[in-house]
């Protein structure tokens, strides 16, 4: 599979793909509304990708960026194949990948100022603590990142941070957690859960990360979220999230769509069992009003973006 993650006009995301499977998207594009794919590599680093351009009957325009505006790059080619061999090259990182083409610099002008953010000690502490909660957690993209980093302190009558002021400062943690996380060694507690929760998924059971901003939320939408044949349900939400990358532990919530109490405990029972199978432990009292806590929990999830 190719560490990398798709993005396509027409919204789909694609989480690490293979070969084959980039080269159908790649040849799926130029009908309206889906006309290109922006990739970046997991995990996603700023000023680094690739996209392409395509419409029915014309030529495919590919991009690659690999750091500031005097890095960006184009070339027009008239085959998807000639499109796809490269766009793969590049999210495998093959040496030579760009060789076989005339690429040229594109001309994007100046990159633009950032200016220094005003805040006080105590508004900056709180941006920056929620900003690196939300980034330890895991599952922000680096846009959802700045988008909080811009919103986070916003009152009625004032937006202390800029746009540009929150893409560098999201950034900036961003970059800090990739060299963090390149100490780490094997799989972490966070990969094991999603092991858990794809065997989950696999014998019947929704089970989603990170789902729905509170259990009211998630309660209403997870019905809808999985197959309609699926017997039951596990996720946490955001504010599981935040408490598991605070050493606070993480709760599961569960249940069954038949509404019944010994199905719901079946489920835990299930839920448990594929916890216990991936390396994880569980406190859980067997109730099914109760939710399954994973603990203890060294939440080290590696970023995507």
């Amino acid at each position: 599979m190719l560490e990398i993650v798709v993005q396509t006009e027409n919204g789909e995301r694609h989480v690490r793909l293979s070969a084959e499977d980039l080269a159908g998207l790649v040849r799926r594009i130029g009908g309206s509304g889906d006309r290109f794919l922006v990739i970046q590599r997991i995990p996603d680093l700023p000023d680094v990708f690739a996209q392409v351009w395509h419409a029915a009957g014309g030529d495919y325009t590919l991009e690659h960026r690999d750091g500031g505006a005097d890095r960006h790059f184009q070339v027009k080619v008239d085959a998807p194949e000639t499109a796809c061999a490269a766009l793969t090259g590049w999210a495998a990182r093959e040496p030579g990948w760009d060789a076989a083409l005339d690429w040229t610099v594109l001309d994007l002008g100046p990159e633009p100022e950032v200016p220094p953010l005003e805040l006080d000690e105590e508004e900056y502490e709180l941006l920056h603590k929620r900003v690196r909660e939300v980034l330890v957690g895991g599952y922000a993209t680096r846009a959802e990142l700045a988008e909080i980093a811009e919103d986070y302190l916003v009152t009625k009558d004032r937006r202390p941070v800029s746009r540009v002021q929150a893409i560098a400062m999201a950034d900036r943690l961003w970059l800090e957690r990739v060299a963090e996380q390149a100490a780490w060694q094997g799989e972490t507690d966070p990969e094991r859960l999603t092991r858990a929760f794809a065997a989950l998924e696999a014998s019947g059971i929704t089970a989603r990360e990170n789902f729905a901003c509170c259990r009211s939320c998630g309660d209403a939408e997870i019905a809808d979220a999985g197959a309609p044949d699926a017997r039951g349900y596990v996720y946490f939400h955001s504010q599981c999230t935040d408490s598991a990358a605070s050493d606070g532990g993480l709760s599961l919530l569960y249940g069954s769509f038949d509404g019944s109490s010994e199905t719901t405990a079946a489920v835990g029972h299930e839920i448990v069992a594929a916890l216990d199978a991936a390396g994880l432990s569980a406190a859980w009292d067997r109730s099914p009003a109760r939710a399954v806590t994973v603990t203890p929990l060294d939440w080290r999830r590696r970023l995507v973006g």
